[in-house]
């Protein structure tokens, strides 16, 4: 069988990956299939089960499959590892999708590679859903992510603090690059490598930058407004990544790696879930000036590239890095606006915005139903009731609501017209932790039922759905204290 599959990667020098088969399992089943994604690759979304669990485990290859291993390093939680690469995922090969783009097909879960550093390259069911649920809520919330195709059980038991059923994830993305990609060669100062990964990366996913009189420059700013323009999405929603490492920030602009994330309840600047993350370094209101920290770290790769004279290419790569916190705060800004409603600018917007930030951190308000109730509260302000509802006492958010209405008038839009644009800044529903972890303890001992059910809620997140209307709240006090792991 033939998937049409390219393999420019693959094409490249071979010190860039190792060419590997993936670890044949015992009885792979499928899970959960992606038709939809199917469609947009171009491949069959009513594939055979059985031709679909052999290929989505790695039991069989396509004709046409080149597989591999990405070689990458990277900063993990500040400290620089020369050598991390793909240790449980295999690039079968590239896809161009429906619309012309080109996309990576990867398998995450199957076996060692010459880069699993002692790790068994297996991965858990758990995590694998986990990943798939939270990329495909992503997705629908029209934030820049990986997808995820398929998740097939192994028949075999991975062994963790306990064993638990096997699985294997096919995820798609734009690429696999990553600032650790460019980090790998420049450890080895093999700049010969880092010209050609920089021509591929222009190649891929910025054509534009060929002709500029500087192309690693012109990179560096795509990149960099492309990330500033992800961790906006990423704060609007309150998603926190976790995990930021270098190796995890992909220059294709895409959200990468779904391990210790999670959506903020209680509004908390600070708020961490990763279990590892014990000092805060990727809590939620670090994630912007993180994103810039990794940037950076990719502008020091590129210097030889920016200039012959070291000290002209730093000037000029610092330039690059230090407008990131221009373009964050201002697409941070152009989202927070449509959230309370306004499409027009004023001075004062951005103060109206902070002060409505430490009323909900005062009161521990929800970050996701105070948006939502202040989207009824627009049309009418009978809903102001519902809003007090989330805040200690009406006076917590009262002063407020009377700026906010002043500030309103001053917008051209009406009310229906305002109704709307709050509609596509808020969403109802969000992979809420608890609900996550009941449908993925319910998938786990073998009951997909909840896990479909919540799927299918996230997918119209912008959506008022009547009898999804529990899958809004909160945890019970009970299950806030929420911890993520990374699941290898």
């Amino acid at each position: 069988m033939k998937l049409g599959f390219e393999h420019t990667y693959a094409a490249l020098p071979a010190r860039f990956y190792a060419r590997v088969e993936p670890a044949k399992v015992a009885d792979p089943q499928v899970v959960i299939f992606n038709r939809a994604l199917a469609t947009e690759l171009r491949w069959d979304p009513d594939m055979d089960e059985r031709q679909a669990a052999a290929l989505f485990s790695g039991n069989e290859l396509a004709q046409d499959s080149t597989p591999l291993a990405m070689a990458y390093a990277g900063h993990q939680f500040g400290t620089f590892v020369p050598q991390l690469g793909d240790g449980r995922a295999i690039l079968l090969g590239e896809v161009r999708d429906r619309h012309g783009v080109l996309r990576d097909v990867h398998l995450k879960g199957s076996g060692r590679t010459p880069f699993s550093r002692g790790g068994d390259g297996r991965a858990a069911l758990g995590p694998m859903l986990r990943e798939y649920l939270i990329s495909e809520a992503m997705h629908a919330l029209r934030i820049p992510t990986t997808r995820s195709l398929a998740v097939v059980t192994t028949g075999e038991q991975v062994y963790r603090t306990e064993a638990l059923p096997g699985a294997v994830l096919t995820r798609v993305a734009a690429s696999h690059i990553r600032v650790g990609t460019f980090q790998y060669f420049a450890a080895r100062g093999d700049q010969e490598a880092i010209k050609e990964l920089l021509d591929y990366v222009i190649d891929r996913h910025y054509p534009e930058a060929r002709d500029a009189a500087v192309p690693a420059l012109a990179v560096l700013e795509a990149i960099t407004a492309r990330q500033a323009a992800l961790i906006a999405e990423w704060m609007r929603v309150g998603f926190i990544h976790g995990v930021m490492n270098t190796d995890n920030t992909a220059l294709s602009g895409e959200t990468i790696d779904y391990g210790p994330c999670a959506f903020m309840d209680r509004y908390d600047p600070k708020t961490v879930f990763s279990s590892i993350d014990l000092g805060g370094r990727y809590s939620y209101t670090n994630q912007p000036g993180i994103a810039q920290w990794n940037l950076a770290r990719l502008a020091e790769t590129l210097l030889p590239l920016i200039d012959a004279d070291e000290q002209r290419a730093i000037e000029l790569a610092t330039e690059v890095i230090e407008g990131f916190v221009e373009q964050f705060e201002t697409a941070f800004l152009v989202h927070m606006r449509r959230k309370i409603g306004l499409v027009s600018a004023e001075d004062g917007d951005a103060d109206l915005i902070s002060l409505l930030l430490a009323a909900m951190q005062q009161a521990q308000a929800d970050f996701t139903l105070t948006f939502s109730k202040l989207s009824r509260a627009a049309q009418s302000p009978i809903e102001d009731a519902a809003l007090y509802e989330l805040f200690t006492a009406p006076a917590d958010i009262d002063g407020w609501l009377q700026a906010w209405r002043a500030r309103l008038v001053l917008d051209p839009q009406t009310p229906a017209e305002r109704a709307e644009t709050m509609r596509l800044a808020n969403p109802e529903f969000i992979p809420r932790n608890h609900r996550v972890e009941a449908a993925l303890q319910a998938a786990t001992a073998g009951d997909m039922q909840p896990f479909h059910a919540l799927l299918g809620i996230l997918q119209r997140p912008y959506e008022q759905q009547p009898d999804a209307a529990e899958f809004t709240q909160p945890p019970p006090p009970s299950e806030e204290k929420y911890k993520t792991f990374c699941g290898t």
